[in-house]
């Protein structure tokens, strides 16, 4: 999009009538309704892309339940409307459907722009907002507003390159273009809409107050997840992220995929948000909306009604045996595998069931509040995607798949150094989700400055460095198999892509060449304290150590530079017989102190183990194999589904527990309390040899 000083029309203070800024000879014949729905509860107004028509919703209208009511807007200058000139703006646009709805207003009014449609949803809720009708903006296949979205001027663009493009892109069946009248409109209009496009400007600041669902689809060849993150920029309300499948037509191609995802979040709005303001005399009759079901589950028991279940289960102790009958044999190994006989892996799964949780009663929990801080940024929830190693083994995407279903989601994600991806492209993927990068540093420090370097320029915002695999534990899974994923090339791309790596290799190294030099230098088992002081100086990114059990080494990861701690057995990967790290969590918390974030993964599986872990001193936990699981048995759809059902559960664990928000997670929901709070490692500052006394440690959150 070629950014012009023509800016949209300011919004109009309250007033009634954006109808007043149409131009004049405008008629007023912007809404069509599909299909009247007299009971509904909101109404879902529908922008069609450029060239297109209001009947681009007809079937999306036909498959939305009764209680919701889809408006389509019809552009002027086609069909019905075609002896009125096309509009020369955005804003023209956004004035006269501004005006159309303001007699509408006596429902929530959500608002659906596709394409270039998107922008004309966005101009509209703005002059909207004044009312306090807008609910939800969706925006679907369609970047920011005030980013260029590198339109060509059509004008200049012949008309055999246009129907090329229009194939590309999909959305006409193929008959239609063969028809030499049909196609001719469809350019006609197609230039007329892109000069209104090409006009377009939109500052960097400008927001609307309502919340905005991005819907990407997965296939689009003309977006990206990278180039639609940008929409957080422009909404005060908060956003979202829904993929679908399918290309740039997914949303009004496939209905039956749309329709639902706008069904859910329509519904959800209706029952967070508070009722459009009844008149004065009937405000005091009016019930009290009732609480409704968490989101996840209220959708399920819906689409039972139709006779339609989940594709995997939501029981994510399940998922295991689901995926063990889809992956090969190798990579089930690699992934489900731990340590030895296997005694700490089933340790981090006991200390969970031995701790039990005692509700409290009547607290007002309608909502809660999931959000954490950590190291000055805030996250939505205290569950981060754990850095589990070469996930191409589970599913072709791997890391790529995950990025998008943690971006979904709203997790955010630590990347594994030794990921089937380079850290470049999860980052392309993941938008403005936050992440971290875990390293492992490897013995060649100028490999280990460009991984942490690479990770500073992509947008990584924390370094995860892992101390409890410095030599590779001993897994009967894997070495009866003779099987290493690495060995095969899957899991090194950061190797094979980093410049310091490559310098190291023989010249017309092959790949057997490469594999060798990777497991040379990938991993370190000389490193000492004073390796982690180094880092530390290396960046200025916070700096959490990984793998740590005994409260004096979380001691010494502080004196040495660390930010934070994580508590981990390396999901029970590399020492057998080891404590679990639920059980060691409470030492390391009281060898910290309060104000340094501390973290814990091995063995979390529900949304309860996460408030057990909170309730014994966590700031946040890593969430690990489950997600491959799901990544395993249904790619990207299946890590989303892992964490939809992990943050629901959540959320209920948190509201069943009498918790409206994190902080009010603590030891008193613990039974029995006496247990609670202990390590027989722990001891104070004047009894551990070597110590060197606790560093002074303000809030690092």
């Amino acid at each position: 999009m070629t950014n012009t000083t023509t800016a949209p029309p300011a919004p109009q203070a309250a007033q009634p009538a954006p109808q007043a800024a149409q131009p004049a000879g405008r008629t007023t014949g912007w809404i069509r309704t599909p299909h009247a729905r007299p009971d509904a509860t909101a109404r879902l107004v529908c922008f069609p892309h450029a060239g297109g028509a209001a009947n681009a919703f007809t079937a999306l209208s036909a498959g939305l339940p009764e209680d919701i009511e889809l408006l389509a807007v019809q552009y002027p200058g086609r069909q019905d409307r075609r002896a009125e000139p096309c509009a020369e703006e955005i804003g023209e646009l956004a004035a006269g459907v501004a005006g159309a709805l303001a007699s509408r207003s006596d429902l929530p009014l959500f608002l659906l722009g596709h394409s270039m449609g998107a922008l004309v949803a966005f101009e509209t809720a703005r002059l909207l907002e004044e009312h306090g009708t807008v609910a939800r903006l969706f925006v679907s296949a369609a970047r920011p507003p005030a980013q260029d979205w590198e339109e060509p001027d059509l004008t200049l663009v012949g008309d055999e390159e246009l129907v090329a493009g229009l194939r590309r892109l999909g959305g006409i069946p193929e008959p239609l273009l063969r028809d030499p009248e049909i196609v001719a409109e469809v350019l006609r209009l197609l230039r007329a809409d892109h000069r209104a496009l090409l006009h377009h400007h939109c500052a960097e600041g400008t927001a609307v107050a309502a919340p905005v669902t991005v819907l990407l689809a997965a296939a689009d060849p003309k977006n990206s997840l990278e180039q639609m993150a940008g929409w957080a920029r422009h909404t005060t309300g908060g956003q979202d992220l829904v993929t679908l499948s399918g290309g740039h037509f997914s949303l009004v191609e496939r209905p039956g995929e749309s329709g639902p995802v706008l069904t859910h979040h329509v519904r959800a709005d209706l029952t967070r948000a508070d009722p459009v303001p009844a008149p004065a005399s009937a405000q005091a009759a009016a019930p009290a909306p009732e609480e409704p079901l968490a989101d996840l589950v209220r959708e399920i028991l819906l689409d039972g009604l139709e006779g339609r279940t989940p594709k995997l289960s939501t029981d994510l102790t399940t998922l295991e045996a689901a995926a063990r009958e889809v992956m090969s044999p190798d990579a089930y190994a690699y992934v489900a595998g731990t340590a030895g006989s296997g005694a700490t892996g089933r340790a981090g799964r006991e200390a969970f069931d031995r701790v039990r949780l005692v509700p409290r009663m009547l607290r007002g929990t309608r909502r809660t509040d999931t959000s954490v801080t950590l190291f000055g940024q805030r996250l939505p929830v205290p569950v981060l995607l754990a850095p589990l190693a070469a996930q191409q083994v589970a599913h072709p995407e791997g890391e790529t798949a995950t990025a998008r279903a943690a971006a979904a989601a709203g997790v955010p994600l630590v990347l594994s150094t030794f990921a089937s991806r380079t850290l470049e492209e999860v980052a392309g993927q993941a938008g403005d989700q936050p992440r971290w990068f875990q390293l492992y540093l490897p013995s060649d420090r100028a490999v280990g400055k460009s991984l942490v370097r690479r990770a500073e320029a992509s947008g990584y915002s924390a370094i995860v460095v892992t101390v409890d695999a410095t030599h590779l534990g001993f897994r009967p899974a894997e070495l009866d198999r003779g099987y290493s994923p690495f060995l095969r090339g899957t899991g090194i791309a950061n190797f094979t892509s980093d410049p310091a790596f490559r310098a190291g290799l023989p010249a017309a190294a092959d790949a057997t060449a490469t594999v060798l030099r990777w497991a040379q230098i990938s991993t370190d088992p000389t490193l000492t304290w004073a390796d982690l002081a180094w880092l530390r100086r290396l960046t200025r990114l916070p700096l959490l150590v990984k793998g740590i059990l005994h409260p004096d080494d979380a001691r010494l990861a502080l004196e040495h530079g660390a930010d934070g701690v994580v508590v981990s057995t390396h999901g029970g990967r590399q020492l057998d017989g080891g404590v679990s790290a639920l059980d060691a969590l409470p030492g390391v918390r009281a060898a910290v102190g309060p104000d340094v974030p501390v973290l814990m993964d091995s063995g979390i599986r529900t949304g309860s183990d996460v408030v057990k872990a909170l309730a014994l001193g966590a700031d946040a936990v890593l969430y690990g194999r489950p997600y491959v699981y799901g990544l395993a048995l249904d790619g990207r759809r299946g890590v989303e589904h892992v964490l939809r059902c992990l943050l629901t559960d959540l959320g209920l664990a948190l509201a069943l527990t009498g918790c409206a928000s994190l902080a009010d997670v603590g030891p008193g929901l613990l039974f029995p309390r006496e247990h609670v709070g202990t390590h027989p490692l722990a001891r104070t500052t004047s009894d551990t040899p070597g110590s060197g006394g606790t560093p002074e440690n303000g809030d690092r959150r």
